[in-house]
């Protein structure tokens, strides 16, 4: 009977095991090959997920009860911390307070084992080179032996010069993260709001892992941009989605379900990683949350706006195989 017993612990033990291995645990550091971003085991990995909105802005939604809602209801296998920095109450003014809540979702995603993007969200980030290189020396040196992070260095640049101005701020940007990281993935904001991708192509970085960010919303952005995104893969480069949404590029007007579609079989075609903006309440289309849903998550049917609705459905369908398969 005793042996019985054991058995039937040890049982129980080994299911509880396999159903708590993790997409971290599945895929291990990422890494870029060509125009993919691998895991350590080889296989070719696209993450799906949500962006947090500007952090001094909806802060009270950067907690864990939320990051463990994204990962276990809407399927999410990377959140982004969106760090607010030159705008009112962002970490120039505020360093402590905006550092302290990237650092409570970067904690969150580690112990739910999803990857997660520290973002400076920034639009004049090579103003300010010094606050960006003190910001990720600390974040590499806490978190950089961690596989779950990513960084991504300059949100979304405006228009200035790719050669003369962005890509030494990330040559320096780069040199202080690998000071204290080797390994980690780092995303290298581009030019015109992140969608020059096809110019950071014709002259990248020097480093043996970076991809490259590519914005749109699917209102604004159509086939012109696709375009340049293919001429940027035809030239070799990784591209991460680290923002898009649904709507036009204000944040808000009207939902483009059918050119949103077409982006995702883009990305699809080429495996290439994304995350919606944004887990907010703000009244404007790209939220993900109707006014007044709840910052612990648990958000019900109508509390998820049009836009939120059609993404988690996407993450579903996409993911939830994903996430089926760390428990057999």
């Amino acid at each position: 009977m005793k042996q019985l017993i054991l058995l039937f612990f040890l049982l129980s033990l080994q299911s509880t095991v396999y159903a708590q291995k993790s997409i971290v645990e599945k895929y291990g550091r990422l890494s870029v090959d060509g125009n993919y971003i691998i895991g350590e085991h080889g296989d070719t990995v696209q993450l799906r997920g949500m962006s947090f909105f500007w952090s001094q802005w909806k802060g009270e939604y950067y907690n864990k009860r939320v990051v463990q809602w994204l990962r276990d209801d809407w399927k999410c296998t990377v959140v982004r911390a969106a760090m607010g920095v030159d705008e009112s109450g962002g970490y120039l003014h505020n360093a402590y307070e905006e550092k302290e809540k990237v650092e409570r979702i970067v904690k969150a995603a580690i112990d739910q084992g999803i990857y997660v993007i520290i973002d400076y969200h920034s639009h004049h980030a090579h103003e300010n080179p010094e606050e960006a290189k003190r910001f990720f020396a600390e974040m590499a040196k806490k978190y950089g032996k961690y596989p779950n992070v990513i960084y991504e260095i300059y949100n979304e640049p405006l228009q200035v010069s790719w050669t003369k101005v962005l890509k030494p701020y990330s040559t320096e940007i780069i040199e202080v993260i690998r000071s204290h990281d080797p390994h980690n993935l780092v995303i290298c904001g581009t030019r015109q709001w992140s969608q020059m991708v096809s110019e950071a192509a014709l002259d990248p970085v020097d480093d043996h892992n970076v991809a490259y960010a590519l914005h749109y919303y699917a209102g604004t952005h159509k086939e012109s941009l696709r375009n340049i995104a293919q001429r940027a893969l035809d030239a070799g480069i990784a591209i991460f989605v680290t923002e898009f949404g649904i709507c036009e590029a204000s944040g808000d007007g009207e939902l483009d379900f059918e050119e949103a579609q077409k982006w995702w079989d883009f990305l699809d075609k080429y495996k290439i990683s994304w995350a919606n903006w944004a887990v907010s309440d703000k009244e404007e289309a790209a939220s993900a949350l109707v006014f007044g849903a709840g910052w612990r998550g648990k958000w019900k049917e109508h509390q998820i706006t049009p836009s939120g609705k059609f993404v988690r459905e996407e993450l579903l369908r996409k993911n939830g195989p994903i996430f089926e398969s760390l428990e057999k």
